[in-house]
């Protein structure tokens, strides 16, 4: 009897064992950095090298193309990308001047939200709620790090798992 566990134990034990498969349909770019997964796997945002610069690149997994990001390509460099659960919002650290700030796009409306970081505090790393909610922030302040909870629930509308809020051509949906 004592064999016998110890045998479906080991084939229980075996059989979790991880088969991690790589995804076909690798980047061709070589220099990628920081990527962020969107929450229904269907969206990466990593920061690339553009003329220089580091900057934020989205792409859709299905297909491969690269989306548009019409106020994050400005404001380099680009650090930490973060998303929403359907990639809606897209948020990073960026450079106006010589001001380090969190910016999100919201890739639904058009619009930029940018988030000022008060005083001597430097944004590090940023990671945004899955519903765009809220963005959690460390910050370098006078040699200390610290995490700061920032609420967004008043500035954005939330991203939901669904995709309803979605614009069309990024549901796949044809009009």
């Amino acid at each position: 009897m004592k064999k016998v566990a110890l045998l479906i134990g080991c084939i229980f034990l075996c059989s979790c064992t991880g088969r991690v498969q790589r995804i076909q349909g690798q980047f061709e770019q070589r220099n990628q950095q920081d990527p962020a997964l969107s929450g229904n796997g269907e969206k990466l945002a990593f920061i690339v090298d553009y003329n220089g610069r580091p900057s934020v690149q989205l792409r859709d997994l299905r297909n491969g193309n690269i989306l548009p990001l019409r106020h994050l390509s400005r404001n380099q460099p680009h650090s930490s990308p973060s998303l929403s659960w359907n990639a809606r919002y897209v948020a990073v650290i960026g450079q106006r001047g010589n001001k380090r700030l969190a910016i999100i796009e919201d890739r639904l409306t058009g619009r930029s939200h940018q988030l000022p970081i008060p005083g001597e505090k430097i944004p590090i790393r940023l990671s945004l709620a899955p519903d765009g909610s809220q963005l959690a922030l460390q910050v370098a302040e006078k040699g200390q790090w610290r995490v700061e909870l920032f609420d967004l629930s008043q500035k954005i509308e939330p991203d939901q798992p669904n995709g309803r809020n979605l614009p069309i051509s990024s549901v796949g949906i044809s009009p």
